[in-house]
């Protein structure tokens, strides 16, 4: 299947490159013979066709770039040939008229070398050593990038600034003089010219910012200003940041001083609003500077290659997080050892990390429970409304290809077309973002589901919310998105991005929070209670999904352990190949759940047990499991977090205390030796002067 869509495309492309040899071929044969026609037509379709293409297709042109014949090359041929056209037209003289005119194009091209070799010089320069985001730097000269086309877009700007000499040239080929090729000539050097002096100005001291090392000096300036006593360190792929971002609500309410440290320069645009300060540091010796700081510890939310690169500072302590806790084996990495402390959830992690027997002491672990889950909304009893909504959020394949990881390939389909047969059911389908990432299966089975949600949806009629409600979602949306996400001009870069995100107003967070909450009511509000509903963006969040769900359907992870905070029914698909006993046995999450076959068989009973609450034979197993995984509720988890908090905090410090006295104590035994040392040559010259 796959290979069958990609063969029309490739004869496309394959067809595309033809006809621009094609044309090339064409223009060269016209400018010999000489045929005038055939020699407007194909210099003018070069052209265009070359500019579309960098517009439309530039992943089409980059295949010519790898045989190094990129767009100067390409461009230069064409306008070579217009010059050799030129020569073999009768009607030009071509030293006396033609000459001034190659020497002008070749002064265009030296032009747009220079201004190529300082559209790097530029970029390098605005590339600071560090990004922030959250944080006041303007005192390091940031400005606003230049123009794109200027700085990171070679092509376009050849292309562009290239027309008006190729379009004077074709002129003058038509009109056999050389007044038109001369003002066409003359405006695209006087644009590239002016571009290449324009593009100078950002090496001047007023644009330019500081050198790395005074960027250094001021970030650790602003590391004693600001004082961070806790920071998240997070390094990951461009699908990763929600491992992060789960963690954002969290970490703004630890006690202490927060901070949000990562590795990948993109990263910083893909975390979601928060107060917290970030700060990117891309190179591992940049990353010592958090030695000399008030940083005490960190919180790690994922393991990466990165990760033992930080782990070397001596003064910080290291607590592992994680994303989500699952029976899955990732939950319980031999990597977990590497920290000082691994924080889970509840007794269930914590008994999972001596079953797996990798080396993690049982008093490293620390059950903190799951203090991002207060949104979720408790189990208020069967549902009231005409419909029951089914949430199915099933995960991702994962790495290691086992077909028991995602329901979605083996079960998804039957899971789905039984609840779609429930005339009752309306169904909330929320698949991983990482889905079909690795088996090709599990994203064919995904779209193959969502077709099937669309056609019941199609089937499906009655009352839908007035236009009131699409405008108030539109005025929530935008409300939320002034608050959340930030828009940028075409071709801002990371430097100019740090002047806009700087700090930001002390009462954002509960506004954020107070919009998101507003943005939440007018999106469900939206939407007709008997619609089924495909979520595969950011917004609606998986707890949002939860509070409008009588019931989950989901595989053995992390959402099913968030689940269970509410109490409420659900039920998990068993792929494994193992017996319900077997998987009941050898995954605790499940052992209050229903379990449903390949075949979702187990359907019909299901809905019914959620209808009717007297029939659910799991509803006090559901409240010991929770227990069980997330801990008690009293205290409430975000005080079992920061007391752990504070308890590694004051390890950091007892450390540092004593590493201060030691070094305190070896200082003196070296100036005694140095003393006697002293004490001993004065002696000697005494004797010798004697």
């Amino acid at each position: 299947m796959p290979s069958a869509g990609l063969a029309p495309r490739r004869v496309v492309q394959l067809l595309t490159l033809f006809t621009m040899f094609a044309l090339f071929t064409a223009q060269l044969a016209s400018a010999l013979l000489p045929n005038l026609p055939v020699f407007i037509v194909a210099s003018a379709g070069g052209l265009a066709l070359d500019t579309y293409l960098q517009y439309k297709r530039p992943g089409l042109l980059a295949l010519l770039g790898k045989i190094r014949f990129d767009v100067t090359v390409r461009q230069l041929l064409r306008d070579m040939l217009i010059v050799v056209g030129l020569l073999r037209l009768p009607g030009i003289n071509p030293l006396a008229e033609q000459a001034p005119l190659t020497i002008a194009l070749l002064a265009f091209y030296l032009a747009h070398f220079v201004c190529q070799a300082l559209a790097v010089l530029v970029r390098r320069s605005r590339q600071l050593p560090i990004v922030t985001r959250n944080i006041d730097a303007s005192t390091l000269h940031l400005s606003a990038a230049p123009p794109r086309i200027l700085a990171r877009r070679q092509a376009h700007r050849l292309l562009v600034f290239s027309a008006p000499a190729t379009v004077g040239l074709m002129v003058s080929a038509l009109t056999k003089t050389v007044y038109a090729g001369a003002i066409g000539v003359g405006v695209s050097l006087a644009l590239m010219a002016g571009g290449t002096v324009y593009l100078a100005t950002w090496m001047l001291p007023k644009k330019r910012a500081v050198d790395d090392a005074k960027v250094m000096e001021w970030l650790s300036a602003w590391l004693d200003a600001y004082k961070p006593t806790v920071a998240m360190y997070f390094s990951g792929g461009t699908t990763s940041a929600y491992q992060a971002n789960m963690w954002l609500s969290t970490l703004a309410k630890v006690d202490g001083k927060p901070l949000i440290v990562l590795r990948e320069r993109f990263m910083v645009q893909k975390i979601d609003a928060t107060d917290v300060p970030i700060l990117c540091v891309p190179k591992v010796a940049n990353m010592f500077a958090l030695e000399d700081s008030t940083l005490k510890m960190m919180l790690h939310p994922a393991n990466a290659a990165k990760t033992s690169q930080v782990l070397r500072i001596p003064t910080l302590k290291h607590a592992f997080i994680n994303h989500g806790e699952s029976d899955k084996l990732s939950s319980c990495n031999p990597y977990a050892k590497a920290y000082d402390e691994v924080w889970v959830a509840g007794p269930a992690a914590r008994d999972r990390y001596q079953l797996a027997d990798i080396g993690v002491d049982d008093k490293d672990v620390v059950e903190v429970g799951r203090p991002q889950l207060s949104p979720i909304r408790p189990y208020a009893g069967a549902p009231t409304g005409e419909f029951t909504t089914v949430l199915y959020a099933p995960t991702w394949e994962g790495w290691d290809g086992n077909p028991g990881n995602t329901s979605v390939v083996l079960a998804g389909e039957n899971i789905v077309r039984e609840l779609l047969a429930d005339p009752k059911v309306r169904l909330l389908y929320k698949p991983h973002p990482m889905t079909g990432s690795q088996d090709p299966r599990a994203g064919a089975a995904n779209e193959r589901i969502k077709a099937m949600v669309q056609e019941a949806n199609a089937q499906r009629a009655g009352a839908r919310p007035g236009p009131e409600a699409d405008r108030e979602l539109a005025l929530r949306t935008a409300e939320l998105d002034a608050l959340t996400s930030s828009s940028f001009r075409t071709g801002t870069d990371e430097m100019e991005r740090m002047m806009l995100q700087t700090a930001p107003a002390e009462d954002r967070e509960a506004a954020v929070v107070a919009a998101t909450a507003a943005w939440e009511a007018a999106y469900w509000g939206s939407f007709p209670e008997w619609e089924h509903q495909i979520i595969t963006t950011a917004r609606p969040a998986i707890f949002s999904c939860f509070n409008q769900a009588d019931v989950l359907i989901s595989d053995v992870s992390s959402v099913v352990s968030d689940w269970l905070s509410s109490e409420k029914p659900y039920a998990v698909a068993n792929t494994s190949g193992l017996s319900e006993a077997e998987f009941r046995s050898g995954f605790p999450t499940v052992r209050a759940a229903t379990i449903l076959s390949p075949e979702a068989d187990g359907v019909p009973a299901l809905m019914e047990s959620v209808r009717r609450p007297e029939q659910d034979p799991y509803a006090e197993s559901r409240a010991e499991l929770k227990e069980h995984l997330l801990g008690p509720s009293d205290p409430p988890s975000i005080d079992r977090f920061n007391a752990a908090i504070r308890a590694l905090c004051a390890e950091s410090d007892a450390r540092r205390t004593r590493a201060e006295a030691r070094l305190v104590s070896e200082i003196p035994a070296q100036r005694t030796t140095t003393d006697d040392v002293a004490a001993e040559e004065d002696a000697d010259a005494e004797e010798v002067s004697a």
